[in-house]
């Protein structure tokens, strides 16, 4: 079952697989790690929308993340390379700074 990631208060939920391994479901966040491929420095800050998503076009309107969703960020724009309702959190390299 798909968990969609909306922005809000941080909400993880833990599931079980098969072999008694773990999956973190992130249901809500409020901010993300953004990775600045120019400094190479991590940044943690707060997600103001969804900007675009590939995956489906609705999500935008419904501001949900999912993985290759563009974030706008209170530092610019951010592309999601992690899979937020399978690895518990959400990572993004910085594509677009803010002036």
């Amino acid at each position: 079952m798909p968990v969609e990631t909306k922005i809000g208060d941080r909400h993880v939920s833990k599931s079980r697989t098969t072999g008694g391994s773990f999956k973190l479901k992130l249901s809500s966040v409020a901010s993300v790690n953004v990775a600045d491929p120019k400094t190479g420095k991590i940044k943690n800050v707060k997600v103001l929308s969804v900007k675009e998503n590939k995956a489906n076009p609705h999500y935008v309107r419904r501001n949900l993340i999912t993985k290759g969703a563009v974030l706008e960020t209170e530092i610019g724009a951010a592309r999601v390379t992690s899979r937020p309702g399978q690895h518990g959190i959400v990572n993004t390299v910085l594509i677009e700074e803010k002036k």
